[in-house]
C-alpha cells in the first residue's frame, strides 16, 4: 500500500506512523480522548499520518478501512 507524502511523493505505508483519527471539531485533544474514545468507523474516514521515515512531516490522510484504499 502507497501513501503520498506531501513532501516526498509515494512511499510505502511502512515509513508511516498513524497518529490518531482527524476531527475537526474537537475542542479538547487529551490523551484520554485519542486512545478511549476514537469512533473506529467502518469505510472511509480521515485519519493523521506521520511520515517517520522520511522528512517527519504530520498530515491528514483519507482512507477507507475495509479496502485499505488511499484516497488523498
Amino acid at each position: 500500500m502507497l501513501f503520498r507524502c506531501p513532501h516526498c511523493g509515494d512511499r510505502d505505508h511502512t515509513e508511516f506512523s498513524y497518529l490518531r483519527e482527524f476531527d475537526p471539531d474537537a475542542a479538547d485533544d487529551t490523551q484520554f480522548r485519542h486512545v478511549y474514545l476514537r469512533r473506529n468507523e467502518i469505510g472511509a474516514h480521515r485519519e493523521i499520518w506521520q511520515h517517520v521515515y522520511g522528512c517527519r512531516t504530520v498530515f491528514v490522510l483519507e482512507r477507507d478501512t475495509v479496502t485499505h484504499a488511499v484516497h488523498g
